[in-house]
């Protein structure tokens, strides 16, 4: 693993065990130019790098079967959709709120251990809401309080988890391994609802809780295995005061506040989308949950197609490509809005989900790479508060949807997404030219 340096170019592995550890079978290190297929997954010769990889497969299908155990949990309970929502923003919030902290956490310690402690909190969360549930103790009470607990958990292990890749891997292999995190969130989003579904049914919220339970355990110990990261001198300012500085470097560095504005415009105006979905299904298909849970699960395989497709094509014509997944989410809302077909309409899910993977995938990696070294872990959560402002701006298209109706309102979405990308891609020459 490569000693933590304040420049951005000192990643690669440094001793001869990690060369071997970067190596495939054939003895020669692993690049992305080795061949389109072997290059999709080359960033996983790496060992701590494969680790970490196999811990957030672990630790995401946990978290997507929390999130359907949990809205069932707290509607069986209830029977108020009204909570239900008080449950969800629980998570978003403190996400939202506690990144920058995270963040300089992750700039100040050892990546792998805010990783790890992260990871036993959400154990014990698990354990204690499984005993709850068995016992017949639980109320939604105990649900919000644990949705708050593990919106603070990714606010501090999310920054560390992204900040520490480019240690683990050579700098050209960033753009792979930032694309096949993102395929194992795919996947996961993909595959876990459905399972975690069957599970309720099958042995009860108490019983999927001992799974998701047993998923954050198996996390926890994957990353047991991945080697410490260096920790900065004890000799620090303030927490506050490293927020600061790192609020400043952001803002100071232009084209990493021209990646996360290109970013932030593109969750913005097509996250919405996903929430006034059942209007779509509802309203204008005359169709019920399971033609919902359909589109869903396309959307979730444009995005996996698209995470791998990004991971095979390496260092290529990157910013450019992070403009194109913004007008391909853009032309898949409108044309949604266009054509009230239910069949056509799960067919341009996969436009969706393609252009999804392309904005998160490649302005994270672009990012990163542009960050120095002592930074990372503060700008990428700036980069983590997107998962806060998501929610948020479901507000003003939930007001709109309301007057206009869901196809008005998803075709503006996609006007203004259409136009804020044909205006990165003309004034932002830098951006569109990075490889």
């Amino acid at each position: 693993m490569a000693p933590e340096s304040s420049s951005p170019e000192v990643t690669g592995p440094a001793s001869v065990q990690d060369l071997r550890d970067a190596s495939d079978e054939t003895g020669q290190p692993a690049s992305p130019r080795t061949g389109r297929w072997r290059a999709t997954f080359s960033s996983l010769a790496h060992r701590d790098f494969r680790y970490l990889w196999l811990g957030m497969m672990a630790m995401m299908g946990g978290v997507q079967m929390e999130m359907v155990a949990i809205g069932y949990l707290v509607y069986d309970i209830t029977g108020s959709p009204f909570l239900l929502g008080v449950v969800e923003a629980g998570f978003a919030i403190p996400t939202l709120l506690l990144a920058p902290l995270g963040g300089a956490l992750a700039d100040r310690l050892n990546r792998k251990r805010v990783i790890q402690a992260s990871q036993l909190v959400a154990v014990i969360v698990a354990i204690f809401l499984a005993v709850s549930i068995l016992t017949e103790a639980v109320t939604w009470v105990h649900l919000m309080i644990a949705a708050l607990v593990e919106g603070s958990l990714f606010a501090f292990m999310m920054p560390a988890r992204q900040s520490i890749v480019p240690l683990m891997v050579r700098r050209e292999q960033f753009t792979n391994a930032m694309a096949l995190n993102s395929a194992a969130f795919s996947s996961m989003t993909l595959a876990a609802p459905g399972v975690a579904g069957g599970l309720y049914v099958l042995i009860g919220p108490g019983g999927l809780y001992v799974v998701i339970a047993s998923l954050y355990a198996a996390a926890f110990l994957m990353t047991t295995l991945i080697r410490p990261t260096p920790a900065r001198s004890t000799e620090m300012p303030s927490i506050l005061s490293d927020i600061g500085d790192g609020l400043r470097y952001i803002a100071g560095t232009r084209m990493i506040m021209q990646i996360l504005a290109i970013a932030m415009v593109g969750s913005l105006l097509s996250w919405p989308f996903r929430i006034l979905l059942p209007i779509f299904v509802v309203d204008i298909y005359h169709l019920e949950a399971d033609a919902m849970g359909l589109m869903i699960s396309v959307l979730g395989v444009g995005s996996l197609a698209g995470s791998l497709a990004i991971a095979s094509l390496g260092r290529w014509k990157r910013g450019l490509l992070l403009m194109v997944g913004g007008l391909l989410s853009a032309l898949g809302l409108g044309l949604v809005s266009a054509i009230p077909v239910y069949f056509v309409a799960v067919g341009l899910m996969v436009l969706l989900g393609l252009g999804d993977a392309a904005r998160w995938t490649l302005s994270l990696t672009l990012i990163m790479e542009r960050a120095e070294e002592r930074y990372r872990g503060r700008v990428s959560s700036i980069f983590m508060m997107n998962f806060g402002l998501m929610p948020l701006s479901v507000l003003p298209a939930g007001a709109v949807a309301e007057h206009l109706g869901g196809e008005a309102t998803v075709a503006i979405m996609a006007a203004a997404l259409a136009v804020a990308t044909v205006l990165f891609l003309v004034t932002l020459k830098s951006i569109r030219q990075l490889d």
